[in-house]
């Protein structure tokens, strides 16, 4: 008998190992939120690439989602981005992934194509994204990749604000106002969806993001390859500022979308057709 359970426990350890070899041989897609949002946005696209077969996380950045973190103690760029970094970091030797940013997103992509290059990226993809090589550098970097809301009204009226340095200071969290968020983020999504989105987004840190900037080394990182998703009636990432970042970072290809700002939402199927194009034309 003891000989048996033997043969039965080598046999699981056996299969164990078999599994794991074949879940680092899967093509893994890395999801990035924006800002207020968390892991849970993806949760359409993350069932259609599990269900086809492919690799799937979905992080929270810090004070995002369900990290316990206050949002209004964030000021630095590198802690909000730190859950995206560290996980990185404790990826296996030679395995690579595909990042996919969302929004503010892509700030935390070219943060970690700085930092990792083609040894852990093997694509990056922004998706309605902030896409800027050095970040915010300078004036015209902000007012490519900063959402101007003026349309919908002044800066308070827009947003929710939270001053945790201070009433004389910026703002350290922003948020859409609950009755302006479908109008501005889900003007074409289902109204279950953005009912959730409601109930789930979180005050952004404002003064974290804003902090984003960025310097290439040596180490291949403009190697990897870039995809732009343009997202055609976006209300936030204005089809003009895609168009600017795409024109002063050109990317490898720019594919085209008909949604709103959150196409996870309202095009999951077409989104996902994207995201197989881009991974099957490098390769993955």
């Amino acid at each position: 008998m003891g000989e048996e359970f033997g043969s039965v426990d080598m046999m699981k350890e056996e299969k164990k190992k078999i599994d794991e070899t074949a879940s680092e041989e899967k093509t893994h897609f890395v999801l990035i939120h924006g800002i207020s949002g968390g892991a849970w946005c993806w949760y359409k696209l993350r069932c259609l690439l599990e269900n086809s077969g492919y690799r799937v996380s979905c992080l929270d950045l810090k004070g995002c989602g369900v990290d316990q973190n206050d949002p209004n103690t964030l000021l630095s760029f590198n802690d909000y981005n730190q859950p995206l970094i560290h996980f990185l970091s404790s990826l296996s030797d030679n395995h690579q992934v595909i990042l996919v940013g969302h929004s503010a997103g892509g700030l935390c992509l070219s943060d970690a194509i700085i930092k990792f290059g083609k040894k852990r990226i093997k694509l990056a993809i922004f998706v309605a994204a902030t896409m800027l090589k050095s970040g915010f550098a300078t004036d015209q970097d902000i007012k490519d990749g900063v959402p101007d809301l003026s349309e919908f009204g002044e800066v308070n009226e827009v947003y929710e604000m939270s001053f945790g340095l201070g009433e004389d200071c910026p703002p350290t969290t922003i948020l859409v106002k609950k009755e302006l968020q479908r109008k501005i983020l889900y003007q074409l999504s289902p109204q279950e969806d953005s009912t959730l989105a409601g109930m789930l987004l979180r005050p952004g840190p404002i003064q974290a993001l804003l902090k984003a900037q960025f310097t290439y080394p040596e180490n291949g990182a403009e190697d990897v390859p870039r995809i732009y998703i343009k997202t055609t009636h976006d209300n936030v990432m204005k089809p003009h500022q895609q168009e600017a970042m795409t024109k002063k970072w050109p990317p490898s290809d720019v594919y085209v979308l008909e949604s709103d700002h959150s196409p996870f939402f309202s095009a999951p199927f077409l989104l996902f057709g994207l995201l197989l194009k881009a991974a099957i034309s490098f390769g993955c």
